[in-house]
Order: structure tokens, then sequence, then C-alpha cells
């Protein structure tokens, strides 16, 4: 079985490894940023409590899955049930570039157009990510990648991605 959890930086190529995984060994994918956010405007995270549910529901129909996002309060949830851990830990001008090219995210977006029109805010996100101590930051996603105990590897490029 695989259960495998990737985080890193927005931008860090975390959504294209998912599903790359996903696809070659056939098995679910739960990106984060589904079920961290309610379908409110503006965005409103869900509750701790709401998406501990929704992800425990995810991992109990799946025996083997693909988790990604940038949660550190929710990835903690489900690192426990991990088999191996990846950390996307790219410069912060590859993750701008990569946001840049990005192909349109359906699931997230109404449009392309849509998605374009935030990539200024994302990039200024993308940014403050060394400097963050939030459950979104650089300091975080190191921790968990510390306290892991099972196989684990951090990638610093695009090319170990692809």
């Amino acid at each position: 079985m695989t259960k495998t959890v990737i985080f890193g930086n927005s931008g860090s190529g975390k959504s294209t490894l998912a599903s790359t995984i996903a696809k070659q060994k056939l098995i679910a994918h739960l990106d984060l940023d589904t079920i961290a956010w309610e379908p409110s405007s503006p965005p409103v995270r869900r509750s701790i409590r709401d998406a501990r549910n929704q992800i425990g529901r995810f991992l109990k129909s799946n025996a083997s899955w693909v988790v990604e996002g940038c949660y550190s309060d929710l990835l903690e949830i489900v690192l426990p049930e991990a088999s191996n851990i990846i950390y996307l830990n790219l410069s912060t001008d590859a993750c701008i570039e990569n946001a840049k090219s990005r192909p349109w995210e359906p699931h997230k977006y109404k449009s392309k157009e849509v998605q374009d029109a935030n990539l200024n805010m994302l990039i200024d996100w993308i940014k403050e990510y060394p400097h963050r101590t939030d459950t979104f930051s650089r300091s975080e996603h190191e921790r968990l990648f510390k306290l892991f105990d099972g196989p684990k590897v951090m990638y610093s490029s695009n090319e170990h991605i692809a």
C-alpha cells in the first residue's frame, strides 16, 4: 500500500507530483485545498474538527493514497497514517515560476481567468513562505519533516519532481 504525503510552499509542485503519483499507481488523491476552506467569499478556513472528519472519511475509504497540501495543522492529522513523505523545498523563485505557468485548476477556480486574477496575491504569498511562522510556513514544514520517522525525501528543484 502506498500512503504518501507531499507538502511544501505554494507553487512547489505538490499538485503536479501528487497527480502523477496517483495516476501512475492508480490511487486516490486528496488535495487539502479542497477541504481546508469553506466555500465562501472571502475565503474562511474550515474548522479543524470538520476538516479532520473529511480527512478521516478519505483515509477510511482508500487503502492507498497520496495527500498533498501546505497546511501543517491538517498534515499532522494524516502523517500518522503515512508510509512516506515528500517535502518539496524549492526556492522562492522556482515556486513563483511554477505558479506563473500552472495549468487551470478547475477544482479550485471557475475559470483560468479567475485563477490568473489571483496570481499577484499568490506570488506575494509565496514570497512570505520563509518568513512566516504560521501553519503554512517553511519552519512548520521543516518541523514536520524532522518529526516523521518513516521514509522521507526532500526535493529542492523541479528536476527532482519531474
